[in-house]
């Protein structure tokens, strides 16, 4: 059985040029995505990025930077993201998302990044909700189908 994961941030944004910021709570509504955010009703519902890969890069290049800098809407931990087959579905908190796509062309328009670096387009998955429900820091994140 695969751990479980953690929810270390719930990111928004008004625009999709802007840097998310951690609410630590939002709601994800089925086929819309996280409610209040630039991305919501997008094909990309949903973005996911590990801390993990956050953190990797700080210390790689001496950068300073936490949940939402690198535009995902929830920053998770412990759960291996980049792993994770297409198809596959997630608990987070009460929603339920299914992993649409793993990373993205970075040379597509509105590609974050933060202070030089972008990690999304490399690391960063990409879900629909498949079942709307709260989410909020603390939140255990299950792989429930691979």
């Amino acid at each position: 059985m695969e751990k479980s994961g953690k929810v270390v941030g719930v990111c928004t944004s008004q625009r999709r040029t802007d840097p998310k910021i951690n609410m630590g709570k939002g709601s994800l509504k089925k086929e819309h995505g996280l409610v209040g955010d630039s991305h919501a009703g997008t094909e990309k519902e949903i973005s996911l990025l590990a801390i993990e890969s956050i953190q990797k890069l700080c210390q790689e290049v001496g950068l300073s930077a936490g949940p939402g800098c690198f535009a995902e809407n929830i920053t998770t931990e412990g759960v291996d993201l980049t792993s994770l087959p297409i198809g596959s579905k997630l608990q987070v908190g009460e929603a339920e998302l299914e992993v649409m796509q793993i990373g993205k062309d970075p040379s597509l328009p509105h590609t974050y990044n933060y202070q030089g670096y972008s990690i999304l387009p490399k690391e960063g998955v990409f879900c629909k909700v498949i079942q709307s429900g709260r989410v909020q820091i603390g939140d255990s994140i299950r792989v429930v189908k691979r």
